[in-house]
């Protein structure tokens, strides 16, 4: 459902937040290593998500990817979906046809529309906090590798 620069953007976005939780800056490498995408193709994606105050990058030595900690609560898994994917995946038909819609609809729209609207909600219910703590106590996503 997703494009591969949304998957790789979402885990990147994940691991950042899940760093900067924990008062750590990642540098590309890094991201790239955890999340197993190609560095130059995670750079292209972290440009995008900066780009889009999704993530901030602090330049210099000491300096590299985080997330303010005030933006976990704010910070929508569907704001990262729109950012690298659009809204595409809210309105697109699951065979991928141009003229499915109501009036014409493909032999999955019916099922399609009821999937897609139930991710639409996850998506737009579900924060970076929500996805890095469960009830206060922090899940360790990346961490026990």
């Amino acid at each position: 459902m997703f494009s591969k620069s949304c998957e790789y953007g979402l885990r990147a976005t994940i691991y950042v937040a899940e760093q900067s939780a924990l008062n750590k800056k990642v540098g590309l490498k890094s991201i790239a290593e955890a999340i197993n995408s190609p560095e130059a193709f995670t750079g292209k994606i972290m440009q995008i998500l900066t780009k889009n105050d999704v993530i901030t990058s602090i330049k210099g030595p000491y300096g590299g990817f985080m997330i303010e900690n005030y933006k976990l609560k704010k910070i929508t898994l569907s704001q990262i979906v729109s950012v690298l994917d659009g809204d595409k995946i809210y309105t697109g038909c699951g065979l991928g046809l141009e003229q499915c819609d109501e009036e014409s609809p493909c032999p999955l729209h019916y099922k399609f529309v009821e999937v897609r609207d139930k991710l639409q909600t996850m998506l737009q219910e579900n924060t970076l906090y929500d996805i890095l703590y469960t009830d206060g106590e922090k899940n360790y996503l990346w961490l026990k590798r």
